[in-house]
């Protein structure tokens, strides 16, 4: 219970992280979730650690953690524009548990309603 508690306060801080534009702090809380996943919820897996653990020694990098339902699949890791491309180099020459593949995502402005007329027309 006090994990699902600690996970609950770690998204609010990481929140007002984020509305503060303090990114280390956020990327400080992402490696807090992922290891709280794996020490307290067991659902991390050696390659997801180690996969964190390889993000988390290169330069640029803020944050790295395990995403989806656990017990293998991916990871989201924080990192710097202008350092994204040796990261994923130092990953994808160094991880041998497979071959990696990587999605690229960059931060837009956060979701807002939108009026959707054209389906009363439909």
């Amino acid at each position: 219970m006090k994990a699902g508690v600690d996970e609950i306060e770690r998204t609010v801080r990481g929140s007002e992280a984020l509305l503060d534009n303090d990114i280390t702090h956020f990327g400080r809380f992402m490696c807090e979730s992922h290891n709280s996943l794996r020490d307290k919820y067991r659902v991390s897996c050696p390659e997801l650690d180690e996969l964190v653990s390889m993000a988390l020694s290169c330069e640029g990098v803020f944050g790295s953690r395990m995403t989806g339902g656990g017990f293998g699949g991916c990871t989201v890791t924080l990192v710097r524009k202008e350092n994204v491309d040796d990261v994923k180099n130092f990953i994808k020459n160094n991880y041998k548990s497979a071959v990696p593949t990587f999605y690229e995502s960059e931060p837009v402005s956060h979701a807002h309603a939108v009026q959707l007329d054209f389906i009363a027309k439909l």
